[in-house]
């Protein structure tokens, strides 16, 4: 039987996330990393170091404009996802966007109708819906093993670290609260009604260090996250997540903050990552990889993405962005 031809990727955006979509890419069967871009050309230098068998280029439209290349993978600053990707669709690319999908919920919605009329897949990369331990809880959901949902709360709190990476970049909420946001709303099958944000800054970034949000699904449930990104610089684990949700007849709790592996070592106790992205003999394993696997099975097989629609993704940016609406005054915001 003869070998499928390889989908030829690029990545658009090859920073620090970009460099793990390319190991990714270059860890599944029948994809080949063909090339990388960013604009800023020392970090490209940097990067096709790494990765040398890749075309390397600073200009994005140079890689689109590449007919040998079948997808891309966008990893550029959230600011940047609709022109970049509103681009690639009109090239006849497949496109994975990383979250969030754009910087308003209005270049959302022109990126949803381009994706609708593409010639080229696209789905918009919410890795959670990827991960093993939150689609097993969304069966179990589905199932009905613990009736109706009434309530759930979901931190996903960072070490001081991420401060100065990221809240020059983006808030909290819309850099994480989005996550739980539409893993609430996939659980839930519905949209919040309203939603009320608050911030709290303890440091001089650009964005607030904390960021809480209530999402309201009518009188039936109610969803509460908590975004911290200035947690002690010795907190062990890679991340502080967990999900609770509650129903009517049990709960289920989604627990990323314990890895499974703890190194004690001259520099203090710290946890490693063993789901999202760890290497193992080599490649890159975990999460993410599934999230690309899947996309490439969907290229492959000509069949639309819908572990997670536009539209969905779509929708979240719309939640986080009420909620940080919500938080710059003081009153909550419906969502019709």
């Amino acid at each position: 039987m003869p070998l499928p031809e390889p989908i030829r990727w690029g990545i658009i955006g090859i920073g620090r996330f970009g460099r793990l979509h390319a190991r990714a890419v270059q860890s599944v069967y029948g994809l080949e990393l063909a090339a990388i871009c960013n604009r800023n050309r020392e970090r490209l230098v940097e990067a096709h170091a790494v990765f040398p068998s890749s075309l390397a280029t600073t200009d994005y439209r140079e890689l689109i404009d590449d007919a040998s290349i079948d997808a891309v993978s966008i990893t550029t600053h959230w600011q940047d996802h609709y022109e970049v990707a509103r681009a690639a669709l009109a090239s006849g690319k497949h496109v994975l966007l990383e979250k969030p999908m754009a910087a308003t919920s209005d270049e959302c919605r022109q990126l949803v109708e381009l994706a609708q009329s593409a010639r080229g897949k696209f789905m918009v990369g919410h890795i959670c819906r990827f991960d093993p331990r939150v689609t097993l809880a969304k069966q179990a959901i589905d199932d009905g093993r613990i009736g109706r949902i009434v309530s759930m709360h979901a931190k996903r709190n960072l070490p001081q670290a991420a401060g100065p990476l990221r809240l020059d970049k983006i808030s909290p909420l819309m850099g994480d609260g989005i996550h739980d946001a539409d893993l609430m709303m996939w659980f839930l099958g519905q949209t919040p009604t309203r939603v009320y944000g608050r911030y709290v800054r303890f440091n001089e970034f650009r964005y607030p260090d904390v960021g809480w949000a209530m999402l309201e699904f009518g009188d039936a449930a109610i969803g509460i996250l908590e975004t911290n990104w200035g947690l002690p610089a010795n907190t062990p684990t890679v991340i502080d997540a967990t999900l609770q949700v509650v129903g009517t007849d049990g709960m289920l709790t989604i627990d990323c903050s314990h890895t499974g592996l703890t190194i004690l070592d001259s520099s203090g106790l710290k946890m490693r990552d063993t789901d999202y992205w760890p290497e193992q003999h080599g490649s890159l394993v975990g999460v993410l990889q599934n999230e690309i696997a899947y996309f490439a099975d969907c290229i492959r097989h000509d069949r639309h993405p819908d572990a997670i629609t536009p539209e969905e993704a779509a929708r979240a940016v719309r939640v986080m962005e009420a909620a940080e609406q919500s938080a710059a005054g003081t009153e909550p915001v419906p969502l019709t």
